[in-house]
């Protein structure tokens, strides 16, 4: 099972300290505009690229509303990952998005 945080303590967490940030919408929804330092790994190709992670780092998963990073959180916990879901995702991001 895998933990899930509210996007206001997401966001005051990420201010004070690098997280590893999992952004898990298309390629061109990323490219529309991102949490700085996040790097984008697509639902569609969490199968095939989620060894490229890391077992020992703990993920923040993020999407746009929280429903698909409800769904990468699960399939990555249920595969050893740490992994909490952002709830509300990009919808309800605080910070500048770069």
């Amino acid at each position: 099972m895998y933990q899930s945080i509210a996007n206001d303590e997401f966001y005051q967490k990420q201010k004070k300290k690098l997280l590893s940030i999992l952004d898990v919408r298309e390629k061109e929804e990323f490219a529309s505009g991102h949490i700085p330092n996040a790097h984008n790994l697509p639902l569609s190709q969490l199968s095939l690229c989620s060894d490229k992670l890391n077992k020992n780092t703990s993920y923040y998963v993020i999407c746009q509303s929280g429903r698909r990073s409800a769904q990468a959180c699960t399939f990555l916990s249920s595969h050893g990952y740490q992994v909490t879901n952002v709830m509300g995702g990009m919808s309800t991001w605080k910070g500048q998005i770069e």
